[in-house]
């Protein structure tokens, strides 16, 4: 496995997924770019440098980990493998993990330069999208915290805003994430809370940080356990805190009680903006430190389908709870428009099975808006084979249902804004059956096309050549 974000970018180079971007603007042409380049079919890498206003040297990474291949990179799996079989990889790899403790080291490469005089507006931290309320340094940056009670290290993703050389904004989303319950616990004891930004980790630990685990589970402990090694880390000379040894940028300090700024707006990743500018806490930063030649890591959500991650950790989910309520034959399940329409496929037994499978994935599909069932035929992964079992499949007289009152978010744009203000945040469910008949199962015409199975067969033999 890598060791660290560098080595991750030479192994992305050496799959030819990279591209090199000079004397691009952080305000929005650096998100701008990056967006094109993840909506295209090959959805590249980019390594930024010679980024304007900056010297040479001060880099930003993005779309590290936004297609398939570069996602199972990540994960150490098999980046060959068809995005389908990547999840079922992933799905078996993570049924076997073991929690690995990070081990403390005598050295960091992050300490090589330790600024005197803090000033975060040294970074190159870009403007994402073109109505953002300011640079975010932090859309894909880990928050190092420590719990006061059980003492247990949470190091989680929240988007962070510079608001200035000494103050950036901490933005916990809602009372009820890890970060903002051991924020309020300092601030009800009158104590700042001490924490750390790390703009510039490893894949493993980006993973780590957006996957939601239990209070008390360490994010080092599931990150090692990805890579097969313990995560190296040093303790930060202000605070303690454990701190990732090949960590890119680090700013240590504190959030203090009853201070807060404005934040936001930010680009959500449904591609539209939720909110106005909000209170959030600050973060009074006390020392920055970083590696020769700093790498900015970069996630900034974007219009879907593109999503920060390739493989949909969310349907692995939905397809464990296929299993677990003993829906039978599932072969796949996938999400598309970012977490907002999965797809299931499976091989029918009985009348209703498709129904029934329909049902489980829309209650455990937070925000979905439309649930699509497909025969076992029918790669889920690929929006063009999904589509053409909706048109060919489905006869909607039949086949289409819709769920009322259903799961969703303040996200969600097509909620009213009056609803969002009472606390009104539900929404209704598409499910559509595109799957043949089960009655007439047998009498539905022939497809001409090429089942997974000989696909996959051909691209084993030929693939080199396409």
């Amino acid at each position: 496995m890598y060791k660290d974000l560098r080595e991750f970018i030479e192994r992305v180079d050496a799959l030819h997924a990279l591209r090199r971007i000079e004397g691009a603007d952080p305000h929005f042409e650096v998100g701008g770019i990056t967006e094109v380049a993840a909506g295209r079919p090959d959805c590249p890498a980019l390594l930024f440098d010679a980024i304007k206003g900056f010297p040479r040297g001060f880099r930003v990474f993005t779309n590290a980990a936004t297609s398939p291949q570069r996602a199972a990179l990540a994960l150490g799996i098999d980046p060959a493998l068809r995005p389908l079989d990547a999840l079922k990889a992933w799905m078996e790899k993570r049924k076997t993990l073991t929690p690995r403790p990070p081990v403390t080291v005598k050295d960091a490469a992050f300490l090589r330069n330790t600024s005197k005089t803090v000033d975060l507006t040294r970074f190159p931290a870009p403007i994402w999208h073109r109505h953002d309320g300011g640079p975010y340094i932090g859309s894909g940056s880990i928050v190092i915290m420590r719990d006061p009670d059980g003492g247990w290290i949470n190091a989680s993703i929240y988007r962070v805003q510079v608001h200035g050389p000494r103050q950036a904004t901490v933005q916990f989303d809602h009372a009820g994430r890890h970060g903002a319950i051991i924020a309020r616990k300092y601030w009800e004891r009158g104590e700042p809370c001490p924490l750390v930004v790390v703009s510039g980790e490893d894949p493993a630990l980006f993973i780590a940080g957006f996957e939601y685990l239990p209070a008390g589970q360490s994010e080092y402990e599931f990150a090692g356990a990805i890579k097969g090694a313990p995560i190296e880390v040093f303790p930060g000379p202000l605070t303690g805190l454990p701190i990732p040894a090949h960590a890119e940028i680090v700013f240590e300090g504190h959030l203090p009680p009853q201070i807060t700024l404005p934040e936001g707006p930010f680009g959500e990743f449904t591609g539209y903006y939720a909110s106005d500018a909000r209170p959030a806490p600050v973060m009074e930063v006390a020392a920055t430190y970083h590696r020769d030649d700093p790498i900015l890591l970069g996630s900034p959500p974007m219009k879907p389908p593109r999503f920060h991650f390739g493989l949909p950790f969310r349907a692995a989910t939905i397809w464990q709870n296929l299993d677990a309520a003993g829906v039978t034959d599932v072969v796949g399940a996938w999400q598309h428009v970012s977490q907002l329409m999965p797809v299931v496929a499976l091989k029918q037994r009985y009348d209703g099975h498709a129904k029934r499978a329909a049902l489980v994935a829309a209650a455990h599909s937070y925000m979905a808006r439309i649930v699509v069932v497909v025969d076992d035929d029918v790669d889920p992964s690929n929006l063009s084979d999904v589509m053409w079992a909706v048109a060919t499949r489905c006869e909607p007289s039949e086949q289409v249902d819709i769920l009322r009152n259903a799961w969703s978010s303040a996200l969600d744009p097509r909620i009213p804004p009056q609803d969002k203000l009472d606390g009104i945040t539900s929404h209704s469910k598409l499910i559509i059956e595109a799957c043949r008949p089960f009655p007439w199962f047998d009498k539905f015409p022939p497809t001409s096309a090429l089942s997974l199975d000989e696909a996959r067969a051909i691209e084993e033999k030929w693939g080199g050549l396409l």
